[in-house]
């Protein structure tokens, strides 16, 4: 199959050569097959790092270096002893480090799965959406105006199709397409007109191709060139945090040495010093933060893709958790996407329509006299539902499953379908009697779409064109009037228009609709020739009601100190009445994206803190509300779904792709993807994000506290005359056993109550702010008090300096792990949170315990590191002496509350 130049063969030899159906395409047992024969439709990547090299490169941090050469150096001098402890410390350490990475890569994994895209195809006659990558040659493909060619395709039918083939060919202007054509000699690949090729985008119309190549074997494929990849690079917490770690590094290097000064000078011996400096290092500087971050941001991910956000990007976590507004769209996001027609306007006369959702079952009732009637005995009611069945790229289905009905396609589409339906006009009985010939697909400057149909009882042509209402109007000469054609006065017109506001401020989308017939097609097919003079038909008015959990999502920002701000192309009125019903502010101002045209960008920063609807924009607007809300200070995320909303998604802090009804383009444009395409779930993000940063703090607070005690208590030591009260093997322990599990703990930490009444975090406000500097303050120098306490308690009582320094160990292993527990939260008292509401925290805490129990009470293992078991009273005294960090943490907690 490489070798076959499809452009040289029609669609016929195209179809017979990969042995497929263009109308029904495969079986599902063919694409088993060809899957097996040709494998995934993706792009080889770089191999994934194994597990051994992932424990070698443990060992390439600085440190670690440091602790293997002090190993060596102890070999050397005959201390076998703790050579070997501490090289077995430096490879538990790497162990820990490789299963953390390897958890994050899986994390990652997980959701760049979930990020693939998807591609409409035909199988079994039936329009089916599957992941791209398990297209298999002899696929039928459909195309849709801003998706990704998902593999390389001859193209049996084309639409006003262009294609933007600049990533393959360099060519910056969109190429036309024709499915026709067919090439007797060879092209270059800019040229071949009936082709598209994988990872080129679809910018204009629709089309359908079978599938020629997939993965390795496309055009893309043969250059090896990665458009699908997911960011995987330092986040600027991490840069943040891993500046913030060599300063403080540098700190604790310039301390230790002090201390190895001061010992030397006291008379202590180099060997003894420099161990146990080398060992504070380590001990001091917490080196496994940045593997910490990443382990707990990727578990973050995995908790939003349950609550239906895909996070692309790291970074998006931690914006989100400082996001102060949304700018939002309306359909399918602040409602149920669930259009329904309700009235229709059309001879005189307003039909009310009864049913629910996508079912096709209903009623039609003359509003004045509250008469059912048949659509079939009035000719004007006929003739609107079926132009809005005609002009129409969406279908529904029924699932046999659960006995529901669901729209392919665009949910506005979808009303008309069912309308129709209602009707007993079935789109697929009219388009056996009308096929569709030619269209101009919908976009949002000229804010219609007509479709051309061939007539095969009249032999006439019916054009079908439905729109927004006031540009409709103006293109119409003539009226529908109880089956007959009449002048368009402008009396009708001011009519027409005043049924139409009615109709808005009754929260309802409104469509015109308008038809002529061509005795025959024109040479050219374009928007001048084909949509003048038409025939008004008439008015149908649709609602999609605002989600009750969007309703509820709303309440939630607002008290989080967000400000939720509507963009929808909808009427003004209709947006009003939308944003009343989830009641967005206690004042709605809404401006058009008319008056924001005539607006200056100055002009509009002005108001842009009041008002929070905007009607009637394009989604070139979207990036003049973005760049004025930013200008405020604001952190901005922002939806959208189109080819056009890409620049404002960029722009915006937060870019949201809608998962459901966004293009391929929109979504490679953004941070975050809605799997449900609800407004409800980018609040949950925001929260989810908010509770990351906050366990982040958590465990940089108690790790910092923890670590600058150990180097207190060797410094004061040192000052006061004291023999050291931990040696080296002790140092490297107690830094195992207390920084890995519970600091991970911590970052599991659930929500805080509360979480969303507080006003959004300023993302200029370092990590490290006041409060926090405060507290590790306060924990480092109560914990070194009572190491030092119980230490000098010890020495003085008893004269065995193992027995004391046994003492200090475990109280300094027992105060770091209460300190774990207080430092679930910064506000709220341990009792309030519950000891067993972190099973992560009790269970790390146990194992924590345990491993420390272990070089205590067994015997060859206690000889190692130089302790002594300890009795039941003696324990009582070490856990009054422990608590006592803890005591100081919640009488802070209660002090600040």
């Amino acid at each position: 199959m490489k070798d076959v130049k499809w452009y040289h063969l029609n669609i016929r030899e195209t179809a017979e050569k990969l042995k497929t159906c263009t109308e029904k395409g495969l079986d599902a047992e063919e694409v088993k097959k060809r899957q097996q024969k040709y494998g995934l439709n993706e792009l080889k990547e770089k191999k994934p790092v194994t597990l051994f090299q992932r424990f070698i490169n443990q060992f390439k941090d600085f440190l670690v270096m440091i602790l293997i050469i002090a190993s060596i150096i102890s070999l050397v001098l005959g201390e076998v002893t703790d050579s070997v402890v501490i090289l077995i410390i430096v490879i538990l350490n790497a162990i820990l480090g490789v299963l953390q990475e390897y958890r994050a890569s899986k994390a990652l994994e997980a959701l760049k799965q979930l990020a693939s895209p998807k591609t409409l195809v035909v199988r079994e006659g039936k329009i089916q959406e599957i992941p791209s990558k398990e297209l298999v040659p002899g696929d039928i493909v459909l195309l849709e105006a801003g998706n990704y060619v998902p593999a390389d395709l001859r193209l049996i039918e084309s639409v006003n199709l262009k294609i933007d083939e600049a990533s393959l060919t360099g060519e910056s202007v969109p190429v036309e397409k024709d499915a026709g054509a067919v090439f007797t000699e060879d092209v270059p690949l800019g040229e071949r007109s009936n082709s598209a090729f994988m990872g080129t985008i679809i910018t204009y119309g629709r089309g359908k191709g079978i599938v020629t190549a997939t993965g390795m074997d496309t055009q893309i494929g043969l250059i090896a060139q990665m458009l699908e990849s997911l960011e995987e690079e330092e986040t600027p917490l991490q840069k943040k945090l891993s500046q913030f770690g060599k300063v403080l590094g540098t700190i604790c290097l310039v301390i230790v040495a002090i201390i190895f000064a001061i010992g030397v000078l006291r008379g202590l011996g180099y060997r003894e010093m420099f161990m146990t400096a080398i060992s504070l290092a380590v001990a001091a500087i917490p080196e496994g933060l940045p593997a910490i971050v990443t382990i707990v941001l990727a578990l973050g991910m995995q908790r939003m893709v349950k609550r239906h956000s895909i996070v692309k990007k790291l970074h998006a976590v931690e914006t989100l958790g400082s996001t102060t507004v949304i700018c939002t769209d309306k359909t399918g996001t602040l409602t149920q996407n669930e259009m329904t027609v309700t009235a229709i306007y059309t001879g005189g006369q307003i039909y009310k329509v009864t049913g629910e959702g996508y079912k096709p079952y209903g009623e039609f009732i003359k509003e004045h006299k509250g008469t059912t009637i048949s659509p079939n005995s009035v000719p004007d009611l006929s003739q609107i539902l079926k132009i809005g069945a005609l002009c129409n790229d969406s279908r529904i289905e029924e699932s046999k499953d659960n006995n529901t009905w669901k729209v392919i396609g665009d949910p506005t589409e979808g009303a008309l379908i069912v309308a129709a339906a209602k009707g007993g006009l079935w789109y697929t009985e009219l388009n056996n009697d009308l096929p569709r010939k030619q269209e101009i697909p919908f976009d949002s400057d000229r804010k219609r779409m007509t479709t051309i149909h061939y007539d095969k009882n009249t032999s006439k042509y019916l054009v079908c064109v439905k729109g927004a209402p006031d540009i409709l109007l103006n293109l119409c000469n003539s009226i529908f009037d109880n089956g007959n054609i009449a002048q368009l006065t402008d009396d009708k017109k001011a009519n027409i228009l005043q049924i139409n506001t009615s109709m808005a401020n009754q929260a309802l989308r409104v469509l015109g609709f308008a038809y002529k017939e061509l005795e025959s097609l024109p040479e050219t097919i374009s928007p001048d020739v084909i949509e003048t003079d038409l025939v008004f038909v008439g008015l149908m008015g649709m609602i999609d009601p605002p989600r009750k959990e969007a309703i509820e999502a709303v309440e939630v920002c607002k008290s989080a100190g967000i400000k939720p701000i509507m963009i929808t192309g909808d009427y003004k009125d209709t947006a009003v009445a939308i944003a009343r019903e989830l009641k967005l502010s206690d004042r709605i101002i809404a401006i058009t994206g008319k008056e924001l045209d005539e607006m200056s960008d100055e002009e509009l920063e002005e108001v842009i803190d009041k008002v929070n609807v905007f009607a009637r924009v394009s989604p070139e607007h979207k990036v003049k509300i973005v760049n004025s809300v930013k200008k405020k200070g604001e952190i901005v995320a922002m939806t959208g779904d189109g080819v056009n909303d890409a620049p404002a998604l960029k722009n915006a802090d937060i870019g949201i792709a809608m998962g459901i009804t966004g293009t391929d383009v929109a979504k490679e444009a953004s941070d975050l993807i809605l799997t449900d395409d609800n407004f409800a779930s980018i609040v949950a993000a925001v929260e989810e994000g908010r509770v990351i940063y906050s366990n982040i703090r958590k465990f940089i607070n108690f790790l910092l506290s923890c670590n600058i005690a150990e180097i207190l208590i060797i410094f004061f030591a040192m000052i006061l005359g004291l023999p050291i009260p931990l040696i080296p093997i002790q140092i490297l322990w107690l830094n195992l056993v207390t920084d890995a599990f519970p600091a991970l703990a911590l970052g599991m930490e659930k929500k805080e109550p509360g979480i969303m009444n507080m006003p959004p975090r300023d993302p200029k406000e370092p990590i490290l702010n006041k409060t926090m500097r405060r507290g590790i303050l306060s924990q480092s120098t109560a914990i070194a008090i009572a190491v030092l306490g119980i230490f000098f308690y010890a020495l003085n009582s008893t004269e065995n300096l193992i027995l004391a320094r046994t003492f200090a160990f475990a109280t300094l292993i027992t105060s770091e792990l209460f300190r774990a527990q207080t430092a679930r939260s910064e506000n709220i008292p341990l009792f309030k949170l519950g000891l067993f509401t972190n099973k992560y925290m009790f269970l790390g805490t146990l194992l924590s315990f345990v491993m420390m129990l272990i070089v205590m009470y067994i015997p060859f293992i206690s000889n190692v590191f130089k302790t002594v078991p300890l009795t039941l009273n003696q324990w009582l005294i070490i856990v009054g002496f422990s608590l006592l960090p803890a005591i100081v943490a919640e009488i802070t907690k209660a002090l600040k509350l």
